[in-house]
């Protein structure tokens, strides 16, 4: 598994956990507990993740890599 798999699998749980947590139902919280070090250790994954995306996004997309739209 590559790193940017790794990127997108952390973006897609910090995208659900945003959505759920509009309800009021915080996955990672409940799974791993408020405040606790790996659920803080999961938000640093997950927000190093976007920043990995968003610098790393015109190699990884195979639209934006070949001069696409």
């Amino acid at each position: 598994m590559n790193g940017a798999t790794v990127a997108f699998i952390l973006l897609v749980i910090g995208g659900l956990n945003w959505l759920v947590g509009a309800f009021g139902y915080f996955l990672v919280v409940s799974v791993f507990g408020l405040g606790s070090t790996l659920s803080m250790v999961i938000y640093i994954l997950v927000g190093l993740s976007a920043i990995e995306e968003v610098v790393m996004h015109k190699k990884n997309c195979k639209v934006c890599g070949t001069g696409g739209i």
